[in-house]
């Protein structure tokens, strides 16, 4: 069964906050989506706090991490 989240991040271009889901299996990776605002493609790397909650942080394409 799938476990899916909502997690609101700010968008590294636009700065709206943008709303995503995250599937607890993705914990450890990094993928690529579209901000909802201004389109512009947003890395978004994945993983689990001390605590087990899921945390996302998002990049813009040109940033190095």
């Amino acid at each position: 069964m799938e476990s899916l989240e909502e997690i609101s991040v700010n968008c590294p271009y636009c700065g709206e906050a943008i709303t995503v889901l995250v599937d607890s299996e993705e914990a450890g990776q990094q993928y690529v989506e579209d901000c909802q605002v201004c389109c512009r493609p947003i890395t978004f790397s994945v993983s689990t706090g001390f605590d087990g909650q899921l945390l996302v942080a998002a990049y813009d394409e040109n940033e190095a991490f």
